[in-house]
C-alpha cells in the first residue's frame, strides 16, 4: 500500500478507512499542497442517521481536524428519489414535509463531529434541493443526460445485481446514479470541491460523478470511498438484537448506545478504536496488546469515548457510571433509560407483555413471549416464567419504580405517572 505524504490520507490509512482511491498519487498531491473540498451525502431517510453512518462523519472529521474542508450534502433532491445501491426493492416514496424534517433533525448530530461557518476551513451543510428541485427536465437530459451510457449503467454491480434477481428497478431509481453525478459536479462549479468519499457501495456513482465532471469542463475530481464495516461475527454495523443504533438522543439514550459500543466482540475493539475514536495511535496501540479481563476494561474506554463525541463526555461518563452501579453493584441507578407508565394502568394491572413491547424491548408480544420462555425477562431482578402475568402497582418498589429486565444487560425502569 501506498506511503502517503499528505496527513490527511495517512491518518485515513493508519487508521483503516481507505478501501479504494480513483488516483492516489494525484489525490495525495492535492492535499499536501492545498487546502482540498470533499463531500459526504446523507440521505434524509429517517429522522436520525445510525452508527453505520458513523465511518463516514469520522472521515469528514479527520479531513477538517488534518486543515481541509469538509461538505456534509443532505439529499434534500435525491431523497425524493432514493438510492437504490444494492436494495433488493424500491424504497418507499417520502413527501417534502417528511423529506425536509427529517433533514431537520438529522443536522443536529453533526455539529458534535464538525465545526461549521464561514472560514476557509470551516465545514459546510449544503442541500442539493437547491438545484436539484429547479432543474428543467429537458435541459437537463439534452445537457447532462447525453453524457450517460445505459450500457455502462447497466454494467454497475449495484444495478446488476439487482437484475440478475429478477427484482424490478424503476426508471426513478435508475436516475439516481445520474442525479449523484450532478451532484458532484455542482459542488466542483460552486465551492470547488474536489473529493467525493463514500462507502464502497458508492464507487460506481461517484466515478460517474467523476467522468461526467471531465465531460462538463471541471477540474481533476477524485473519488475515496471507505470498506462496508461488519462486525467480527458478520453482523452489520449500526443494528442491534433490538433495532438500529440511532445518533439522536431522541430516539436512542446516550447509556443505550453507550452499551452498544460496550458490547462489541474482542476481535473488533482495536479496529474501532481507529474508526470510531479520536484517541492517539499509540494510544490504541498500548490498549490494543492488553488481553485477558483488561479487554472488558478496553471496551469501556472504547464505548465512553464514542459516546463521548456524539452526546458528550459529562453524558458518556454517566453512562459508564450507571452501567458501572448496575452490573458490578447489582445496584438500582436512577440513570436507567425509563418510561412513565399512568399510575391509573398500573392500578388496573398491565399484561407482562405488552409492557415488554411499551418498554421497547421486544417488537411485538410474539417476541416478547418468546423471551419470556427463553427466561430472559425479569421484574426487579427476579425471573418471570408466566407470560400471563399482571404488572400493576404492587411491583413498583422503595424507589418508586419497576425494573424490567432483559437479559444481563438491558433494563428499563418503569415509573408510574400521575
Amino acid at each position: 500500500m501506498a506511503e502517503f505524504k499528505s496527513d490527511f490520507l495517512r491518518t485515513l490509512q493508519e487508521r483503516g478507512f481507505i478501501h479504494q482511491i480513483s488516483d492516489e498519487a494525484g489525490l495525495d498531491d492535492l492535499f499536501a499542497k492545498e487546502t482540498v473540498t470533499a463531500y459526504i451525502g446523507f440521505d434524509p431517510t429517517a429522522s436520525s442517521l445510525h452508527a453505520g453512518s458513523l465511518i463516514q462523519i469520522m472521515m469528514l472529521h479527520w479531513m477538517q481536524a488534518t486543515g481541509h474542508r469538509p461538505i456534509s450534502l443532505m439529499g434534500g433532491g435525491t431523497g425524493m428519489v432514493g438510492d437504490p445501491s444494492f436494495k433488493e426493492e424500491s424504497r418507499q416514496l417520502m413527501t417534502i414535509d417528511t423529506i425536509e424534517n427529517n433533514i431537520a433533525s438529522i443536522k443536529r448530530c453533526f455539529s458534535n463531529y464538525l465545526t461549521y461557518g464561514e472560514g476557509p476551513k470551516d465545514a459546510l451543510m449544503i442541500n442539493n434541493a437547491e438545484w436539484l428541485r429547479s432543474l428543467n427536465y429537458l435541459e437537463f437530459l439534452r445537457d447532462v443526460g447525453r453524457h450517460f451510457s445505459v450500457n455502462r449503467m447497466l454494467s454497475f454491480d449495484s444495478v446488476k445485481t439487482r437484475l440478475d434477481r429478477e427484482q424490478s428497478l424503476s426508471f426513478l431509481e435508475f436516475n439516481y446514479m445520474i442525479l449523484q453525478a450532478y451532484d458532484f459536479v455542482e459542488l466542483a462549479k460552486r465551492y470547488d470541491c474536489r473529493l467525493q468519499m463514500g462507502g464502497s457501495d458508492q464507487w460506481g456513482n461517484i466515478v460517474n460523478g467523476i467522468d461526467l465532471g471531465h465531460r462538463m469542463g471541471t477540474k481533476q475530481l477524485f473519488a475515496l470511498t471507505s470498506p462496508l464495516l461488519t462486525t467480527a461475527s458478520g453482523a452489520k454495523m449500526g443494528k442491534s438484537a433490538t433495532g438500529a443504533v440511532w445518533l439522536n438522543a431522541d430516539l436512542l439514550s446516550a447509556y443505550d448506545f453507550w452499551q452498544y459500543w460496550r458490547n462489541t466482540e474482542d476481535a473488533d475493539v482495536s479496529r474501532f478504536l481507529k474508526l470510531y475514536t479520536t484517541l492517539p495511535m499509540d494510544e490504541i496501540a498500548r490498549l490494543s496488546a492488553l488481553a485477558g479481563s483488561e479487554i472488558n476494561e478496553v471496551k469501556k474506554i472504547l464505548a465512553t469515548e464514542v459516546t463521548a463525541i456524539l452526546h458528550g463526555r459529562a453524558a458518556a461518563e454517566q453512562a459508564a457510571e450507571t452501567a458501572r452501579k448496575t452490573f458490578e453493584e447489582g445496584g438500582l441507578s436512577e440513570n436507567l433509560p425509563s418510561i412513565d407508565v399512568p399510575s391509573s394502568e398500573l392500578d388496573a394491572g398491565i399484561g407482562l407483555l405488552a409492557l415488554i413491547v411499551r418498554a421497547g424491548l421486544a417488537a411485538s408480544n410474539g417476541e416478547a413471549r418468546r423471551h419470556v420462555q427463553g427466561g430472559a425477562v425479569r421484574i426487579n431482578d427476579q425471573a418471570v416464567s408466566d407470560e400471563r402475568k399482571i404488572i400493576g402497582s404492587g411491583e413498583v418498589t422503595a424507589d418508586g419504580v419497576i425494573k424490567l429486565s432483559l437479559g444481563k444487560k438491558k433494563h428499563i425502569l418503569i415509573r408510574p405517572a400521575a
